[in-house]
């Protein structure tokens, strides 16, 4: 049976909702860029002020679960992400990114980091 898919909320609301968490729990976090305010796809990039950050996106895995992947694998330099990032906005311009900076790499996103 496949599970039923839960409405998706509008990119700039989960974007001010993750901003908000965030920094209700001790991290900095603001807008790298800003995308389709009804349904851009966010990526998030947590840096953990060391010169390394993790980069997520949304996915879906199995039978329509919402997670968040890793692309870049679980460390990239700034380099490596900028670069990833360029690319993505050649893809899709109207994407989201959303910069949380924190040492200990926590992401504040509900779904599973895969």
């Amino acid at each position: 049976m496949v599970a039923a898919m839960q409405p998706r909320l509008k990119s700039g609301l989960f974007v001010r909702a993750l901003i908000r968490r965030a920094e209700v729990n001790g991290a900095q976090a603001y807008v790298l860029r800003k995308g389709s305010e009804e349904a851009g796809a966010v990526f998030i990039k947590v840096a953990r002020l060391d010169g390394t950050a993790m980069v997520l996106n949304q996915a879906l895995a199995g039978e329509g679960e919402r997670v968040w992947a890793r692309p870049l694998g679980e460390s990239a330099d700034e380099a490596k992400v900028a670069a990833y990032f360029e690319r993505q906005i050649k893809y899709d311009p109207d994407i989201w990114i959303v910069e949380i900076e924190d040492r200990q790499g926590r992401t504040f996103v509900d779904e599973k980091v895969v």
